[in-house]
């Protein structure tokens, strides 16, 4: 084919090309418009925005749909962004983080919510409780256990004081890079960074940084916001983090242990309504007597409901007395897990539903 023939060719699939995209937004603002329609309906009847059901049915279709027609993770985020910002047409969301920009609980907050919301970093875990709580935020975004280093005590203590339910789920994988203002080793005088960061980073710097003092802050973010403006100070954070600081990596995936995860829970004043697939988290204490965990354990093991974690906390203003806390497969609202909800009540010295929400899925 002649050179002249090839050019004419680009130029009809070019335009074709134009067509289509211009068919893409007509489709976009349509949508749109009909979402912004459906949440006028909804606050009619007095419905929630977040209806995580329907938006995982919709991304499930489309990709039963495509039937490999186009590259289906590229789909997927392509459709989950849509869902995302065609749900601020119905409420404008604005979200509560452990802050500052580019932590990873920022980084769990724009999977769930996607970048059309209104983030609100927070300084602490407790400030996110406290924002969401006060409704000055829609939602909350809070880590509450690590595969590596276990779960995060604050977030699990912070369920006793404010009323508050768990409504997702979100896993992030977790890798750290050393950050800098030059990209050298030679310059580093101190390490910052979060203390669950600096443990899964201890053999990497003993081996490699041996004589570099380190220092723990409120977040890895907050590292990297501080090497941003102290040449000397180098961040353990993520690659997020360093193009958001303009910062360079000194080392890539420094961590001790690959794999690593944290679990994220989205919080807000009620929990979704059943999906089909989910989780829910319970909090109790029981009666000091023998006996008395295997009667709530045997509850659930009747009924052939899966449990996914149990954990004890020790109740702060009783010495040695202790809190359970619990996730099960199963939705409270549905059968077996209201049953045991109810069989629960009677034999647990104090039970709290913390929420059922959808199953996240997992990094």
């Amino acid at each position: 084919m002649d050179s002249k023939k090839v050019e004419a060719r680009l130029n009809e699939l070019r335009q074709k090309i134009d067509s289509i995209d211009r068919t893409i937004l007509s489709c976009l603002k349509e949508r749109y418009q009909l979402v912004k329609e459906i949440g006028s309906l909804k606050r009619t009847l007095g419905a929630s925005v977040l209806d995580l059901g329907r938006e995982r049915a919709v991304i499930g279709r489309i990709l039963a749909e495509n039937k490999g027609g186009f590259p289906e993770e590229a789909l997927k985020a392509i459709f989950l962004e849509i869902v995302h910002t065609c749900r601020t047409a119905q409420e404008p969301q604005r979200i509560a983080y452990l802050g500052p920009e580019a932590t990873f609980s920022h980084m769990a907050a724009i999977k769930f919510f996607g970048h059309a919301a209104n983030f609100c970093p927070q300084e602490s875990v407790l400030d996110v409780f406290e924002e969401t709580e006060a409704g000055r935020v829609h939602f909350g975004v809070v880590p509450v256990e690590n595969s590596i280093e276990g779960t995060v005590s604050t977030t699990l203590d912070a369920f006793s004081d404010y009323r508050l339910k768990v409504c997702g789920e979100v896993f992030i994988p977790i890798t750290h890079d050393l950050l800098n203002q030059t990209g050298r080793k030679e310059d580093i005088k101190k390490v910052l960074s979060h203390p669950h960061a600096l443990a899964q980073c201890r053999r990497w710097l003993r081996k490699n940084l041996p004589s570099v003092p380190v220092e723990e802050v409120s977040s890895t973010a907050f590292a990297a916001r501080w090497a941003a403006v102290d040449p000397s100070v180098a961040a353990i954070a993520s690659p997020f983090a360093a193009r958001t600081y303009h910062l360079q990596v000194v080392a890539k995936n420094i961590e001790d242990f690959h794999g690593n995860v944290t679990r994220f829970w989205v919080i807000g004043k009620e929990s979704p309504p059943p999906t089909g697939k989910d989780k829910t988290s319970l909090f109790f204490s029981i009666s000091d007597r023998p006996g008395a965990l295997y009667e709530v354990l045997h509850c659930f093991a009747r009924r052939g409901i899966n449990l996914s974690k149990i954990e004890s906390r020790p109740a702060k203003s009783e010495p040695w007395r202790y809190f359970f806390f619990l996730d099960c497969e199963g939705h409270a609202r549905e059968e077996p897990v209201s049953s045991c909800l109810e069989e629960l009540e009677k034999i647990c010295a104090h039970l709290e539903w913390l929420g059922s929400y959808p199953v996240g899925e997992e990094a």
